[in-house]
Protein backbone atom coordinates (compact mmCIF):
# COMPACT_ATOMS: atom_id res chain seq x y z
CA UNK A 1 0.00 0.00 0.00
CA UNK A 2 1.20 3.52 -0.77
CA UNK A 3 2.57 5.78 1.97
CA UNK A 4 1.65 9.46 2.15
CA UNK A 5 2.08 12.18 4.75
CA UNK A 6 -0.47 13.19 7.36
CA UNK A 7 -0.79 16.51 5.50
CA UNK A 8 -1.50 14.77 2.18
CA UNK A 9 -4.06 12.51 3.83
CA UNK A 10 -5.99 15.52 5.12
CA UNK A 11 -5.73 17.28 1.76
CA UNK A 12 -7.10 14.21 -0.03
CA UNK A 13 -9.98 13.94 2.43
CA UNK A 14 -10.97 17.54 1.80
CA UNK A 15 -10.70 17.23 -1.98
CA UNK A 16 -12.67 13.98 -2.13
CA UNK A 17 -15.48 15.32 0.03
CA UNK A 18 -15.66 18.53 -1.99
CA UNK A 19 -15.90 16.47 -5.18
CA UNK A 20 -18.58 14.25 -3.63
CA UNK A 21 -20.73 16.97 -2.10
CA UNK A 22 -21.10 20.50 -3.57
CA UNK A 23 -22.26 21.85 -0.20
CA UNK A 24 -18.79 21.30 1.30
CA UNK A 25 -16.61 24.40 1.35
CA UNK A 26 -13.51 25.61 3.23
CA UNK A 27 -13.06 28.88 5.08
CA UNK A 28 -10.32 30.31 7.26
CA UNK A 29 -7.23 32.50 7.44
CA UNK A 30 -4.84 31.95 4.50
CA UNK A 31 -6.53 28.71 3.41
CA UNK A 32 -7.00 29.78 -0.22
CA UNK A 33 -4.12 31.28 -2.21
CA UNK A 34 -1.50 30.52 0.46
CA UNK A 35 -2.79 26.98 1.00
CA UNK A 36 -3.06 27.05 4.78
CA UNK A 37 -0.51 27.79 7.50
CA UNK A 38 0.70 24.18 7.37
CA UNK A 39 -0.14 23.48 3.73
CA UNK A 40 -3.17 21.25 4.27
CA UNK A 41 -5.39 23.15 1.81
CA UNK A 42 -2.68 23.63 -0.80
CA UNK A 43 -4.02 23.33 -4.38
CA UNK A 44 -7.70 23.33 -3.40
CA UNK A 45 -8.24 26.99 -4.28
CA UNK A 46 -6.95 26.37 -7.81
CA UNK A 47 -9.06 23.23 -8.13
CA UNK A 48 -12.38 24.40 -6.65
CA UNK A 49 -12.28 28.18 -6.94
CA UNK A 50 -12.78 31.11 -4.62
CA UNK A 51 -16.45 30.35 -3.86
CA UNK A 52 -15.56 27.07 -2.16
CA UNK A 53 -12.13 27.88 -0.72
CA UNK A 54 -12.48 31.21 1.04
CA UNK A 55 -9.91 33.32 2.83
CA UNK A 56 -11.49 34.95 5.85
CA UNK A 57 -10.84 38.02 7.94
CA UNK A 58 -8.38 37.61 10.81
CA UNK A 59 -11.23 36.96 13.22
CA UNK A 60 -11.89 33.62 14.88
CA UNK A 61 -15.33 34.83 15.95
CA UNK A 62 -16.19 35.61 12.33
CA UNK A 63 -14.87 32.27 11.05
CA UNK A 64 -16.83 30.14 13.52
CA UNK A 65 -19.91 32.36 13.42
CA UNK A 66 -20.09 32.33 9.61
CA UNK A 67 -19.44 28.60 9.63
CA UNK A 68 -22.32 28.05 12.03
CA UNK A 69 -24.65 30.16 9.94
CA UNK A 70 -23.72 28.27 6.79
CA UNK A 71 -24.10 24.91 8.53
CA UNK A 72 -27.62 25.50 9.82
CA UNK A 73 -28.76 26.79 6.43
CA UNK A 74 -27.76 23.76 4.37
CA UNK A 75 -24.01 23.90 3.75
CA UNK A 76 -21.20 21.72 5.14
CA UNK A 77 -18.43 24.17 6.03
CA UNK A 78 -14.95 23.11 7.05
CA UNK A 79 -13.52 26.07 8.93
CA UNK A 80 -9.91 26.41 10.00
CA UNK A 81 -8.63 28.09 13.14
CA UNK A 82 -4.91 28.46 12.55
CA UNK A 83 -3.87 27.48 16.11
CA UNK A 84 -5.92 25.88 18.87
CA UNK A 85 -4.48 28.63 21.09
CA UNK A 86 -6.78 31.09 19.29
CA UNK A 87 -10.03 29.19 19.86
CA UNK A 88 -10.63 30.92 23.23
CA UNK A 89 -11.35 34.03 21.15
CA UNK A 90 -14.49 32.34 19.80
CA UNK A 91 -15.56 30.35 22.87
CA UNK A 92 -18.85 32.22 23.05
CA UNK A 93 -19.71 31.05 19.55
CA UNK A 94 -18.41 27.53 20.13
CA UNK A 95 -19.76 26.83 23.61
CA UNK A 96 -23.05 28.72 23.58
CA UNK A 97 -24.08 28.44 19.93
CA UNK A 98 -22.32 25.74 17.90
CA UNK A 99 -22.59 23.11 20.64
CA UNK A 100 -26.10 24.00 21.80
CA UNK A 101 -28.26 24.85 18.80
CA UNK A 102 -29.20 21.33 17.70
CA UNK A 103 -30.19 20.38 21.24
CA UNK A 104 -32.14 23.59 21.87
CA UNK A 105 -34.11 23.09 18.65
CA UNK A 106 -34.99 19.51 19.55
CA UNK A 107 -32.81 18.02 16.85
CA UNK A 108 -34.71 19.73 14.04
CA UNK A 109 -31.68 21.83 13.11
CA UNK A 110 -28.53 20.07 11.95
CA UNK A 111 -25.11 21.61 12.57
CA UNK A 112 -22.71 19.90 10.10
CA UNK A 113 -19.76 22.13 10.97
CA UNK A 114 -16.14 20.98 11.13
CA UNK A 115 -13.66 23.23 12.91
CA UNK A 116 -10.12 22.17 11.96
CA UNK A 117 -7.27 23.40 14.09
CA UNK A 118 -3.81 22.34 15.18
CA UNK A 119 -2.06 22.34 18.50
CA UNK A 120 0.82 20.91 20.45
CA UNK A 121 4.48 21.68 21.00
CA UNK A 122 7.64 20.74 19.15
CA UNK A 123 8.51 23.76 17.03
CA UNK A 124 9.67 26.20 19.72
CA UNK A 125 6.84 28.60 18.93
CA UNK A 126 6.35 29.71 22.51
CA UNK A 127 3.42 29.83 24.88
CA UNK A 128 0.93 31.41 22.46
CA UNK A 129 1.30 28.82 19.69
CA UNK A 130 2.13 25.51 21.36
CA UNK A 131 -0.70 24.58 23.71
CA UNK A 132 -2.69 21.36 23.99
CA UNK A 133 -6.18 22.50 24.98
CA UNK A 134 -8.27 19.46 24.11
CA UNK A 135 -9.42 18.95 27.70
CA UNK A 136 -11.27 22.29 27.52
CA UNK A 137 -13.53 21.00 24.78
CA UNK A 138 -14.37 17.54 26.08
CA UNK A 139 -16.16 19.47 28.83
CA UNK A 140 -18.63 20.93 26.30
CA UNK A 141 -21.70 18.74 25.65
CA UNK A 142 -22.85 18.92 22.04
CA UNK A 143 -19.52 18.94 20.23
CA UNK A 144 -17.36 15.96 19.25
CA UNK A 145 -13.58 16.11 19.62
CA UNK A 146 -11.42 14.16 17.14
CA UNK A 147 -7.61 13.86 17.41
CA UNK A 148 -6.09 11.45 14.85
CA UNK A 149 -2.49 10.30 15.21
CA UNK A 150 -1.62 8.67 11.88
CA UNK A 151 -2.38 9.49 8.21
CA UNK A 152 -4.84 6.59 7.76
CA UNK A 153 -6.93 7.74 10.71
CA UNK A 154 -6.62 11.40 9.77
CA UNK A 155 -8.13 10.88 6.33
CA UNK A 156 -10.87 8.47 7.37
CA UNK A 157 -11.94 10.51 10.37
CA UNK A 158 -11.91 13.85 8.52
CA UNK A 159 -14.17 12.40 5.83
CA UNK A 160 -16.53 11.07 8.50
CA UNK A 161 -16.44 14.41 10.31
CA UNK A 162 -17.47 16.28 7.17
CA UNK A 163 -20.42 13.90 6.70
CA UNK A 164 -21.48 14.19 10.35
CA UNK A 165 -24.59 16.26 11.16
CA UNK A 166 -23.19 17.45 14.49
CA UNK A 167 -20.31 19.88 15.08
CA UNK A 168 -16.80 18.43 15.16
CA UNK A 169 -13.64 19.95 16.60
CA UNK A 170 -10.88 18.26 14.59
CA UNK A 171 -7.50 18.82 16.27
CA UNK A 172 -4.30 18.05 14.38
CA UNK A 173 -0.72 18.23 15.69
CA UNK A 174 1.85 20.47 14.03
CA UNK A 175 4.59 17.83 14.31
CA UNK A 176 2.49 15.13 12.63
CA UNK A 177 2.04 16.87 9.27
CA UNK A 178 5.23 15.43 7.77
CA UNK A 179 4.87 11.94 9.27
CA UNK A 180 4.07 9.16 6.82
CA UNK A 181 1.83 6.12 6.90
CA UNK A 182 -0.12 3.70 4.74
CA UNK A 183 -3.32 5.10 3.23
CA UNK A 184 -5.41 3.22 0.64
CA UNK A 185 -6.30 4.97 -2.60
CA UNK A 186 -9.91 3.82 -2.54
CA UNK A 187 -12.61 5.75 -0.69
CA UNK A 188 -13.09 4.90 3.00
CA UNK A 189 -14.32 6.43 6.24
CA UNK A 190 -13.72 5.59 9.90
CA UNK A 191 -16.36 5.68 12.63
CA UNK A 192 -16.23 8.53 15.10
CA UNK A 193 -16.02 7.34 18.71
CA UNK A 194 -14.15 4.09 18.10
CA UNK A 195 -10.66 3.56 19.54
CA UNK A 196 -7.98 1.47 17.85
CA UNK A 197 -5.56 -1.03 19.37
CA UNK A 198 -2.31 -0.02 17.66
CA UNK A 199 -0.22 -2.71 19.36
CA UNK A 200 -1.33 -5.74 21.33
CA UNK A 201 0.27 -6.64 24.67
CA UNK A 202 -0.24 -8.44 27.95
CA UNK A 203 1.51 -6.55 30.79
CA UNK A 204 0.25 -2.98 30.67
CA UNK A 205 -2.22 -0.83 28.71
CA UNK A 206 -0.81 2.45 27.38
CA UNK A 207 -3.46 4.91 26.21
CA UNK A 208 -2.03 7.69 24.03
CA UNK A 209 -3.27 10.01 21.30
CA UNK A 210 -1.97 12.52 18.75
CA UNK A 211 1.83 12.89 18.79
CA UNK A 212 2.04 10.97 22.07
CA UNK A 213 0.87 7.81 20.30
CA UNK A 214 4.09 7.78 18.28
CA UNK A 215 6.14 8.12 21.46
CA UNK A 216 4.11 5.35 23.10
CA UNK A 217 4.69 2.98 20.19
CA UNK A 218 8.42 3.70 20.26
CA UNK A 219 8.46 3.07 24.01
CA UNK A 220 6.54 -0.19 23.57
CA UNK A 221 9.10 -1.36 21.02
CA UNK A 222 11.95 -0.70 23.45
CA UNK A 223 10.10 -2.29 26.35
CA UNK A 224 9.46 -5.39 24.27
CA UNK A 225 13.21 -5.97 24.12
CA UNK A 226 13.17 -6.12 27.93
CA UNK A 227 10.35 -8.63 28.00
CA UNK A 228 7.63 -6.13 28.90
CA UNK A 229 4.58 -6.47 26.65
CA UNK A 230 2.72 -3.16 26.32
CA UNK A 231 -0.67 -2.83 24.63
CA UNK A 232 -1.04 0.59 23.00
CA UNK A 233 -4.48 2.07 22.42
CA UNK A 234 -5.25 5.21 20.43
CA UNK A 235 -8.65 6.68 21.42
CA UNK A 236 -8.67 8.63 18.12
CA UNK A 237 -11.72 10.57 19.36
CA UNK A 238 -11.78 12.03 22.86
CA UNK A 239 -15.49 12.85 22.80
CA UNK A 240 -17.23 10.47 22.51
CA UNK A 241 -14.63 8.29 24.22
CA UNK A 242 -14.57 4.57 23.45
CA UNK A 243 -14.14 3.52 27.06
CA UNK A 244 -15.18 -0.07 26.27
CA UNK A 245 -12.08 -0.75 24.15
CA UNK A 246 -9.89 0.87 26.81
CA UNK A 247 -11.36 -1.01 29.77
CA UNK A 248 -11.40 -4.33 27.94
CA UNK A 249 -7.66 -3.91 27.49
CA UNK A 250 -7.17 -2.92 31.14
CA UNK A 251 -9.13 -5.98 32.27
CA UNK A 252 -6.59 -8.06 30.34
CA UNK A 253 -3.37 -6.32 31.42
CA UNK A 254 -4.50 -5.12 34.89
CA UNK A 255 -2.44 -1.93 34.56
CA UNK A 256 -3.02 1.40 32.80
CA UNK A 257 -0.87 4.37 31.82
CA UNK A 258 -2.31 7.41 30.07
CA UNK A 259 0.05 9.58 28.03
CA UNK A 260 -0.99 13.11 27.08
CA UNK A 261 0.79 16.28 25.99
CA UNK A 262 -1.95 18.25 27.71
CA UNK A 263 -1.13 19.75 31.14
CA UNK A 264 -1.58 17.15 33.88
CA UNK A 265 -3.92 19.11 36.14
CA UNK A 266 -7.49 18.79 34.87
CA UNK A 267 -6.26 17.14 31.68
CA UNK A 268 -7.80 14.55 29.41
CA UNK A 269 -5.84 11.86 31.22
CA UNK A 270 -7.72 12.64 34.43
CA UNK A 271 -11.04 11.96 32.70
CA UNK A 272 -9.86 8.76 31.04
CA UNK A 273 -8.30 7.58 34.30
CA UNK A 274 -11.50 8.15 36.26
CA UNK A 275 -13.54 6.29 33.66
CA UNK A 276 -11.12 3.37 33.96
CA UNK A 277 -11.61 3.45 37.74
CA UNK A 278 -15.38 3.50 37.32
CA UNK A 279 -15.46 0.65 34.81
CA UNK A 280 -12.49 -1.60 35.63
CA UNK A 281 -11.46 -0.89 39.23
CA UNK A 282 -11.67 -4.53 40.35
CA UNK A 283 -9.23 -5.54 37.62
CA UNK A 284 -6.47 -3.07 38.50
CA UNK A 285 -3.34 -4.37 40.23
CA UNK A 286 -2.08 -0.83 40.81
CA UNK A 287 -3.32 2.79 40.48
CA UNK A 288 -3.76 4.34 37.05
CA UNK A 289 -0.67 6.36 36.07
CA UNK A 290 -0.59 9.60 34.09
CA UNK A 291 2.40 10.73 32.01
CA UNK A 292 1.51 14.28 31.07
CA UNK A 293 2.72 17.73 30.16
CA UNK A 294 4.02 20.01 32.88
CA UNK A 295 1.71 22.60 34.42
CA UNK A 296 3.66 25.49 32.91
CA UNK A 297 3.24 27.88 29.98
CA UNK A 298 5.05 26.27 27.07
CA UNK A 299 8.67 27.56 26.96
CA UNK A 300 10.13 29.09 23.82
CA UNK A 301 13.49 27.37 24.39
CA UNK A 302 13.63 24.06 22.52
CA UNK A 303 15.51 22.42 25.40
CA UNK A 304 12.94 23.53 27.95
CA UNK A 305 10.08 22.66 25.59
CA UNK A 306 11.31 19.06 25.47
CA UNK A 307 11.29 18.93 29.25
CA UNK A 308 7.72 20.27 29.41
CA UNK A 309 6.11 17.42 27.45
CA UNK A 310 6.28 13.62 27.77
CA UNK A 311 9.02 11.70 25.98
CA UNK A 312 9.67 8.13 24.92
CA UNK A 313 12.11 7.80 27.80
CA UNK A 314 9.56 9.12 30.28
CA UNK A 315 6.99 6.58 29.13
CA UNK A 316 9.52 3.74 29.40
CA UNK A 317 10.45 4.82 32.94
CA UNK A 318 6.78 4.99 33.99
CA UNK A 319 6.03 1.54 32.57
CA UNK A 320 9.08 -0.03 34.26
CA UNK A 321 8.03 1.45 37.58
CA UNK A 322 4.43 0.32 37.20
CA UNK A 323 5.23 -3.21 36.07
CA UNK A 324 7.94 -3.52 38.72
Amino acid sequence: MREITYRQALNEALAEEMERDPTVFIMGEDVAIYGGAYGVTRGLYERFGEERVRDSAISEVAIVGAGLGAAITGMRPVTEIMYVDFIPLCMGQLNNQVAKIRYMFGGKTKVPLVIRTEGGAGRSLGAHHSQSLESWFIHIPGIKVVMPSVPYDAKGLLKSSIREDNPILFIEHKILYNTKGEVPEEDYTLPIGVADVKREGEDVTVIAYSQMLLFALQAAEELGKEGISAEVIDPRTLLPLDIDTITNSVKKTNRAIIVEEDCKTGGTGAEIGMQIMENAFDYLDSPVVRVAGADVPMPKSSALEELAIPSKEGIIEAVRKLVG
